[in-house]
C-alpha cells in the first residue's frame, strides 16, 4: 500500500448509536447481526405523554431506535452551571460526550497537543426546546431568550465544542439532512489537506423524542411495523432513530510518522446536489447519485472493480432503493467495473434504524470497523430481492452474514460509503484498510502507566476499565500504552500509578489493586 498526499486517516472514534454505548459494542452488534429496536407498551407510551387516542389509531407504530441515558449529563466536567445544564439541548451534551471520548481514544489531549484541531459538527431537530422548554420561556425576558438561543440553536453546536475542549482550529456547523455526517467529513478533510488545521473532530448527533413510537403512512418513509428491510421485496420503508458519532481525522502521512492508531483511510470524497431534476424535493435522484459516487471515485483515484462493500443509504423503501442500486451500477460501470455479483451491499438502518443527521456518521464507523478487521457483517432482513432492482446485472449482492473479507488480486480492501440528504444535497465517500501496523518488541523493561478522574469512585472504575481493555488486548506494546495514558489523557485530581512489565501484568495489578505496582493520591 503506497499512501498518497491527499489520503486521511481516521485516527478515533466514539459513538452512541441505538444497543451500542461505545465502539466496541456497536461492532458487537454488527457483527452478531443484531437489531437493535425497542418496543413499548401501551402503559410506557402513555406515561410518556402519549394521547390515549394516538395509540388507539392502528397505524400507530409502539417502536423505536433509541439511546439510553441522555438524561445524565456530568456538567461540571465541562465547566457548565446546573442552570446552564438544564437548558442545553442534550443533543449538544451528548455530542460533547463523544467528542472528548474520540479525541481520548485517538490519544490526543488538546492541552497538549500542538496544531489547530478543527470542529465540522451537525445536530438534528431540537425537540429538546420544542417539548421541555418552549412553553416555559414563552414569556421570558429578552435576556432569558438570548440564554435559550446559545443553550439550542444548531450554529452553536461546532463552536461550544472548541470553547470547552480548547480546540483552535476552524469550528464550523454543517447542516444538509441525513447526508449531514458525510458532508462534514467531506468538509474536513478538504480542510486538513489545504492545511487549515491539523486533525478535525467530526460528526452529527440526532436525538428524536424518548418512548415515543411513531405515525405509519403509505407512501412516507417510516416502515409499518418498525424494521428496515434495505433492498427487500417487502421494504416499506425505516424507523427513525437517535444517536451520535465521532470521528478524529488527521493527515495520512502525519499519522503514520506520530505512531497512530489508524482505523481506516478516506481515499477520496464527493458532494453534489439532484437540482430539480427529480419528481420532488423529497425524491432522490439517480443522476445525482451517481455522478457523485463516480466523482469520489475520481477523487480517490481507485477502480471501483476494487471496491468490495457498499455502506449504502439504504433506507428501505420501495421507490428509495432501486434508485439507489441503479445509481451504483452506473457510477461502478462508468468507472470500468464489469463484473457482477463481486460487491458486499449493506445497510446500517436494519440494525439502529435511520438516525437522520447522524446516518453517515454510523455508515462511516461501520464500514471503518469492518476494513479494520477485515470482517463482512450481515445487512438485516433481507430474504428476496425488491423486484425493480437488478441485482443479476449489477456488481452487487446483498450480504446477509458474517463472513471473513479477503481482498482480491493485490489491492487493499475497499469501501464505498454513501448517504443522501433530504433536499438533495449528496455525499459518499471511498476508504481503504488502515496500513500493516509495525510489530513491536514487547520488552520487558518495566513502565508506569498513570490514570487520573475526578473522584476516587471514577479513578476505580477507569482502572477496572483499563484492566478490561488490556486483557482483551495482550498484543498491545505497553510502552505505547503508557505513553498514551501520560501525555494523550487530560489530568484530573485523583491520581493511581502502575508499574508493569508487561500488559497481562498491569492488567492484573489493575484488577487486583495490587498495593505493591500501584500507587494512590489526590
Amino acid at each position: 500500500m503506497t499512501p498518497s498526499d491527499s489520503d486521511v486517516a481516521i485516527v478515533g472514534m466514539a459513538c452512541r448509536f441505538p444497543g451500542a454505548d461505545s465502539v466496541e459494542r456497536f461492532w458487537d452488534v454488527l457483527s452478531e447481526g443484531r437489531e437493535t429496536l425497542t418496543r413499548y407498551t401501551d402503559a410506557e407510551l402513555l406515561a410518556a405523554g402519549v394521547p390515549a387516542e394516538r395509540l388507539a389509531d392502528p397505524r400507530y407504530v409502539r417502536a423505536a431506535q433509541t439511546v439510553d441515558g441522555t438524561d445524565l449529563f456530568d456538567s461540571e466536567l465541562f465547566q457548565f452551571t446546573h442552570d446552564e445544564a438544564e437548558i442545553l439541548d442534550p443533543q449538544h451534551r451528548v455530542f460533547l460526550e463523544c467528542a472528548l471520548e474520540a479525541l481520548q481514544r485517538a490519544g490526543y489531549d488538546p492541552g497538549r497537543t500542538d496544531g489547530h484541531i478543527g470542529v465540522y459538527a451537525g445536530a438534528g431537530l431540537n425537540t429538546y426546546l420544542l417539548h421541555n422548554l418552549g412553553e416555559r420561556y414563552r414569556a421570558a425576558s429578552t435576556v432569558d431568550h438570548y440564554r435559550l438561543m446559545l443553550a439550542n440553536d444548531k450554529d452553536f453546536l461546532a463552536t461550544r465544542v472548541s470553547y470547552k475542549l480548547d480546540l483552535r482550529g476552524p469550528s464550523m456547523s454543517v447542516n444538509t439532512a441525513c447526508s449531514t455526517s458525510l458532508v462534514a467529513v467531506h468538509t474536513a478533510c478538504l480542510a486538513l489537506l489545504g492545511g487549515e488545521c491539523d486533525m478535525a473532530l467530526v460528526g452529527a448527533v440526532h436525538l428524536a423524542p424518548p418512548r415515543q413510537g411513531y405515525q405509519y403512512q403509505d407512501g412516507m418513509i417510516f416502515s409499518p411495523d418498525g424494521h428496515c428491510r434495505a433492498f427487500d421485496a417487502e421494504a416499506r420503508g425505516t424507523v427513525i432513530g437517535s444517536g451520535a458519532g465521532v470521528v478524529v481525522l488527521k493527515r495520512l502521512s502525519e499519522a503514520l510518522a506520530d505512531g497512530d492508531w489508524i482505523h481506516a483511510v478516506v481515499k477520496g470524497s464527493a458532494v453534489n446536489n439532484d437540482g430539480s431534476a427529480k419528481t420532488g424535493y423529497t425524491a432522490p435522484s439517480i443522476a445525482g447519485q451517481a455522478e457523485v459516487i463516480a466523482d469520489a471515485q475520481d477523487v480517490a483515484d481507485v477502480d471501483p472493480g476494487s471496491i468490495g462493500y457498499v455502506e449504502a443509504h439504504g433506507t428501505g423503501t420501495p421507490l428509495g432503493d432501486p434508485i439507489e442500486v441503479a445509481a451504483l451500477t452506473e457510477a461502478f460501470r462508468q468507472g470500468g467495473a464489469e463484473r457482477t455479483g463481486y460487491c458486499a451491499l449493506g445497510s446500517v438502518k436494519s440494525n439502529i434504524g435511520h438516525l437522520d443527521t447522524a446516518a453517515g456518521m454510523a455508515g462511516l464507523i461501520k464500514a471503518a470497523l469492518m476494513l479494520e478487521h477485515r470482517t463482512l457483517v450481515p445487512s438485516l432482513h433481507y430474504t428476496r430481492p425488491n423486484p425493480e432492482i437488478d441485482f443479476a446485472t449489477s456488481p452487487f449482492y446483498v450480504n446477509t452474514a458474517t463472513t471473513d473479507w479477503k481482498a482480491e488480486g493485490d489491492h487493499p480492501l475497499r469501501a464505498g460509503v454513501s448517504s443522501f440528504g433530504i433536499g438533495g444535497t449528496n455525499a459518499h465517500v471511498v476508504l481503504e484498510e488502515p496500513p500493516a501496523r509495525t510489530e513491536t518488541d514487547p520488552g520487558r523493561d518495566p513502565e508506569l502507566l498513570v490514570l487520573s478522574a475526578r473522584s476516587a469512585n471514577s479513578l476505580k472504575q477507569s482502572a477496572g476499565a483499563l484492566a478490561r481493555h488490556l486483557r482483551a488486548r495482550p498484543g498491545l506494546d505497553l510502552s505505547a500504552v503508557a505513553q498514551t495514558l501520560g501525555l494523550g489523557r487530560r489530568a484530573h485530581p485523583h491520581r493511581l500509578a502502575v508499574v508493569a512489565r508487561g500488559i497481562r501484568e498491569a492488567a492484573m495489578a489493575l484488577a487486583l489493586g495490587d498495593e505493591a505496582r500501584t500507587r494512590q493520591g489526590v
